[in-house]
Order: C-alpha cells, then sequence, then structure tokens
C-alpha cells in the first residue's frame, strides 16, 4: 500500500490534536461557564447593593411599606427597566412582595424551600446569590438578594434581583462554535503538514530504497543524492559509505576468485607433469620396452626426482596454508640475527660450490638481536639465497651485507644474474611466478618467504636492472637493540 507513512502521520497528529482539542474544549466550556457565572453574579451583586441603596434612601425620605401604592410598583418598573432584569422587592414580614410586572401578584408560600431560605438569608442583613427562584420564573436564572434599610437602619424589605442565564449560555454555545471552527482549521492545517512532513521523509527514503535495489541486482556504483544536515543525511551518507565498502568488497571477491582460479590451474599444472612423467615411465617398465639395466635406471631416477619435486610442492602448498592462516601462531624468542645469518650462509654454502658461486658477507652492523622466530627466519633467507644463488652465472659472487639505515638494521641480497624483467616486478611474490621458464621450484618460495617477513614486521624491498643485479633488501622493524 503505498503512502503508509503520510495515512500514519495524519492519523498520529489528527488523533492527538482531536484528543488535545476535545480535553481543553470541555475543560475550557467548563470554566468557562463558571467564570462568566461568577462575573455575572457578581456584577448582580454590586448592581442589586447599589439599587437596594437607592430604595433604602427612597424610603427614608418618603415612608413606605414594600407593596403598598401604585407608585413604589411603578419605580420598581422603572428600575427593571434600567437594570435589564426583574426585580422583586418582600417586606421585613415575608408575607407582601411587589413584583416589578404590573397585574401580577405570587404568593409568598408559593416560594420554594430554597427561595425562602434566600430571603431570610437577606433579613439577616447578607448579599446573597443563587437559582432557587428558577422554577417560579419559568427560565433558569440568578437571583441577587441585598437587603433595604430604612431611616433607623433596620432591614425593612429584601430587594431580589432576577437574571435569566439562557445570555450565558448564547454566549457558552458561541465560543463553543468559535471553538470548533478554530479545530477544524487547526485539523486542516495539520493535514497539510502531516503530508509536507511525509513527503519530507519519503522521498529521500524512497531515494535510498531504489540505490539498495540497484546494489541488490549487483550494481554497486549505485549512490544516493541526498544532502541534508539531519539524521536523513546522516543515513544517506552511511549507506553510501556501505556501497563504497561494498564495491570495494566484491572486487576484493573477483580478484580472489581470479587467484584462486589461478591457483588452482596453476596446481593443476604443476601436478599434471610430474605425473604425467612419472605414469608414462612405470608404463614404459610394465611393459618390459626397456631392458638396459643402465636406462632403467635413469627411467627410475627420473621418477624419484619427479617424486621429490610433488613431494616439495605438496610441502610448499601445507607451509604458505599454514602462514596465510590469521590463526597460526609463530613462536618468537630474543635470537642472535647476525649468528642466523652466518648460520644460513654456512648452510648454503654447499649449493653455491656446486654452482661455482661464492657468497660473500659483510656485516657492518655488529651483534644484533632480534625477536621472532629462528626456524622461520631462517627459512626466508634460506629460500632467497637459493634463489640467488640458482639465478647467478658460475664464477660470480652472491653479497650478503648487514648494516644499519637510521635505526633499522637492513640485510641485503644481492646476486649478478639475469635480473627480474619490469612487467614482471610487480608479481614476484605471487604464487606459481617464476621468473625463467622451465625453472625448477614450485614457486611458492617467494610468496612464503614473504608471509614470513609480513608475520615479523620486515620490510621486503627490491630493485632490479637487467643483465646486471638483482637486490632484496629486507628491513627489521625497530623491535631490535644492537651490541658493540
Amino acid at each position: 500500500m503505498r503512502y503508509k507513512i503520510t495515512y500514519r502521520l495524519v492519523g498520529y497528529f489528527s488523533a492527538v490534536l482531536l484528543l488535545f482539542s476535545v480535553s481543553i474544549g470541555i475543560l475550557f466550556g467548563t470554566q468557562f461557564a463558571q467564570h462568566t457565572a461568577e462575573i455575572h453574579e457578581e456584577e448582580l451583586k454590586d448592581q442589586a447593593v447599589s439599587i437596594a441603596h437607592t430604595l433604602s434612601l427612597f424610603l427614608q425620605r418618603e415612608p413606605h411599606r414594600p407593596g403598598g401604592g401604585q407608585g413604589f410598583g411603578a419605580y420598581l418598573r422603572f428600575i427593571d427597566d434600567i437594570s435589564m432584569a426583574e426585580v422583586w422587592l418582600v417586606d421585613e414580614t415575608g408575607q407582601t412582595i411587589d413584583l416589578s410586572t404590573p397585574n401580577y401578584s405570587l404568593s409568598y408560600e408559593a416560594l420554594p424551600p430554597g427561595a425562602e431560605e434566600l430571603i431570610r438569608q437577606v433579613f439577616e442583613g447578607g448579599v446573597v446569590s443563587g437559582r432557587a427562584f428558577s422554577s417560579v420564573l419559568d427560565v433558569p436564572s440568578i437571583t441577587v438578594g441585598a437587603p433595604v434599610f430604612d431611616k433607623e437602619g433596620a432591614i425593612s424589605g429584601a430587594f431580589l434581583l432576577h437574571s435569566p442565564v439562557n445570555g450565558i449560555e448564547d454566549a457558552q454555545r458561541h465560543s463553543l462554535v468559535i471553538f470548533a471552527a478554530c479545530i477544524f482549521s487547526a485539523l486542516l492545517l495539520a493535514f497539510a503538514l502531516s503530508v509536507l512532513l511525509a513527503r519530507h521523509f519519503i522521498n529521500p527514503l524512497k531515494e535510498i530504497g531504489l540505490a539498495a535495489e540497484q546494489v541488490m541486482a549487483g550494481d554497486y556504483s549505485a549512490q544516493v543524492h541526498i544532502a541534508q544536515n539531519d539524521e536523513i543525511g546522516d543515513l544517506a551518507r552511511n549507506i553510501n559509505e556501505l556501497f563504497t565498502r561494498l564495491s570495494q568488497i566484491e572486487e576484493e571477491r573477483k580478484k580472489l576468485d581470479q587467484m584462486q582460479q589461478d591457483f588452482v590451474s596453476n596446481v593443476s599444472h604443476e601436478l599434471r607433469t610430474p605425473i604425467t612423467v612419472i605414469r608414462g615411465s612405470l608404463e614404459v617398465l610394465k611393459e618390459g620396452l626397456i631392458t638396459d639395466k643402465e636406462e632403467i635406471q635413469e627411467y627410475f631416477q627420473q621418477m624419484l626426482s619427479d617424486t621429490l619435486h610433488l613431494q616439495r610442492l605438496v610441502n610448499d602448498l601445507l607451509e604458505l596454508s599454514r602462514l596465510q592462516n590469521v590463526h597460526f601462531q609463530i613462536h618468537k624468542t630474543e635470537l642472535n640475527l647476525t649468528g642466523l645469518v652466518t648460520d644460513t650462509i654456512r648452510s648454503m654454502q654447499r649449493i653455491a660450490e656446486k654452482k661455482q658461486v661464492q657468497i660473500q658477507f659483510n656485516n657492518q652492523a655488529g651483534l644484533v638481536l632480534f625477536l621472532g622466530d629462528y626456524d622461520r627466519l631462517r627459512q626466508m633467507f634460506i629460500i632467497n639465497m637459493d634463489n640467488s644463488i640458482k639465478f647467478s652465472p658460475s664464477g660470480s659472487v652472491v653479497s650478503v651485507d648487514m648494516y644499519y639505515q637510521e635505526d633499522r638494521c637492513v640485510i641485503s641480497l644481492t646476486d649478478h644474474g639475469s635480473g627480474i624483467l619490469p612487467e614482471d616486478m610487480p608479481y614476484i611474490f605471487h604464487r606459481f611466478y617464476k621468473k625463467h621458464s622451465g625453472e625448477n621450484g614450485s614457486g611458492l618460495g617467494l610468496p612464503i618467504s614473504k608471509e614470513i617477513a609480513d608475520r615479523h614486521g620486515i620490510l621486503i624491498t627490491w630493485e632490479s636492472i637487467l643483465n646486471d643485479r638483482t637486490t632484496f633488501y629486507f628491513s627489521f622493524p625497530q623491535t631490535h637493540t644492537r651490541q658493540p
């Protein structure tokens, strides 16, 4: 269903506004009626006291008992006209009631008990009000009573002023009509604001949703173009950052997939060749096609060589897999780095002599202590020295230099072979990289040495000049110490 947020916002705002309006309306109506009635009663009391005082002066100048004579009735009608309310005058005995309406009489006994009580309180000297006369007047009214005094100061009568309350009710209804119109206008305004506010939220959310659909469809270039300095703007920026990272992850995944395919292809090739040779040799020997003992020994020697190559390949794969596992632990202890290099050179001497290559060690660093795994570091140097010897021409020299560069110990390894092609430079630490076609080895030595170096924080750099020299630099971190 479309526009769900719009409908909900309109509904929520309208419900809250209606609930608030009804509550305020009830409270306002009650308080308005009560307050208006109180104000009206106070005004009637002031008016009644003023008229009662005038009547007292009138009686004091012309002694007259309430209820006697037409002149007094005419005066009451005059008061009725100017006060805009009906007036009564009751004598002190409570037996005579003078009304402002001509030709109309009322028996005192016909008054309800509440009216009698109000008159009694007036004759006690109080200015009181009440609605006890509503049943007599046949209309809801407020009655205010005030005492009338003679010249001796005694109460000679009770002046009653009756005012209908329908005017108050009309004013209350009129106020409620105005209030209802205001509520209706507020509802219209709330509806318009709800729609605008909903659109303000919905449009950015729609754009985010469309961008998310693009990403789910495989298009990681999607971006959300929302420039708002609020929570939605923060969400849009986070969504864009998420899409960017997903794009990077996807690129990395593609690279890893390609590397995995290349790895499987290279492993298959490396395994297929020796296995094919071994199988062919075994088939020839099984069929008895070779009878010469020396030739048979040559076949056995070739099969042994291929078997060793397979063993070396499998071991290197397992070794590289272990080193690339983040959970694989290497055991670091404080070791003599200078002695480690010397030990490695001693181990590689026999291989160098067979190739008629000389290894020269130039130590300018002295005795260096380093925290690392002795066997792994020795393996790293053996791999690189073996490559240097392998690609060095007979009669050449492989130089091993150990020195300090600023505060880092550097060990360099230089051979004078054919060098590395510039286009091959970025790939020398990739799996199965071989810089010479037909080269023996698994092609996993340099990746293994790189993993060992990374585990120890050792930086490997290199430079190569074709047909001149190739140098690898091993720069050790600042976690070592030097002794004279």
